[in-house]
């Protein structure tokens, strides 16, 4: 499947022997990862580059070749569905070393998560997931305390289950440097101040997932004032690895009702995976129409056995 629009001009690279295309004249064609960040700050869409600035990149080696970390999203949009659903259900889906977050016992967290990336490292793309929160890999017993900390201040683990984009460079850096269960798909993501909708087209063009909601209203943060981050761990030949991803929030807000959030289950891999973790009910919805990031290559991790 293309993922560039029709009539884009696009060069090829090499990522670790896989031949992508990116559009000519792109940030990625541009820069290779080694971005002016003076020059992207000219961009009107672009509210400012200082939370990059101190975040020096690194040259890496990777199963996708030398890459420099951390790959930097300068403006972009998100929208999260947290649900509760049952541990046990939970359980079937997640490696034996991984064990569920449990707000209160037998009940986990799990999440859809759609994004938009309009200005990034390796151009614009969307995408979406579906998610598990999950006890930290090295921690130990995890309080409630913990926990209300954790989701207050978006410092969060998981284990992603599914994870669909709409760009090339992005399904083989996610799936082959991070180790992330990637696809390329068509995948619409549009989210502004009154209305956040998603949509995640299937293997035969229908619905796989589906999102139309009235956008919470936001709040403003100054630049630097809340930094989250999420921690996934994944699997990459044979090991266990985590990567870091610190979200910059500038516009963000929570939504506790869902009753103007319709969220459809069509046919597909994501909607697959969410009905396995039979969600009971829908307990937040977080939007941000500003922000920015930065996704760190992954680390070799330990992570013990669920009942050592």
């Amino acid at each position: 499947m293309s993922s560039t629009p029709k009539g884009q001009d696009t060069v090829k690279v090499d990522l670790g022997g896989r031949e992508v295309t990116v559009p000519r004249g792109g940030l990625y064609d541009r820069y290779r990862m080694s971005p002016d960040l003076d020059a992207i700050a000219r961009d009107p869409r672009v509210s400012g580059v200082d939370f990059f600035r101190q975040l020096p990149k690194t040259r890496v080696d990777s199963p996708i070749g030398s890459t420099l970390t951390p790959n930097f999203y300068y403006t972009m949009s998100t929208a999260r569905l947290t649900m509760l659903a049952p541990s046990k259900a939970i359980r079937t889906r997640l490696p034996g070393e991984l064990s569920p977050l449990e707000p209160v016992p037998g009940l986990g967290l799990v999440s859809v998560m759609f994004f938009r990336y309009d200005v990034c490292d390796i151009d614009f793309y969307t995408e979406a997931t579906v998610g598990i929160a999950v006890k930290p890999a090295r921690h130990g017993k995890l309080g409630f305390l913990d926990l209300v900390t954790g989701l207050k201040n978006d410092h969060l683990d998981a284990y992603v289950l599914s994870l669909p984009v709409s760009s090339e460079i992005a399904q083989v850096r996610g799936h082959d440097g991070y180790g992330f269960p990637k696809w390329v798909t068509d995948l619409d993501v549009d989210i502004d101040d009154s209305r956040t909708t998603a949509r995640v087209a299937n293997g035969t063009g229908g619905v796989d997932l589906a999102l139309s909601a009235a956008t919470p209203p936001q709040r403003a943060y100054a630049s630097g004032e809340r930094v989250g981050s999420l921690t996934s761990y994944t699997r990459i030949n044979g090991g266990w690895h985590s990567t870091l991803n610190q979200t910059h929030v500038l516009n963000a807000d929570t939504a506790r009702g869902t009753r103007d959030v319709a969220l459809r289950l069509g046919e597909g891999r994501m909607s697959d995976d969410l009905r396995s973790l039979k969600p009971k009910r829908t307990i937040r919805f977080d939007v941000m129409t500003e922000g920015q990031a930065a996704l760190h290559m992954p680390v070799p991790t330990s992570v013990p056995s669920r009942n050592s």
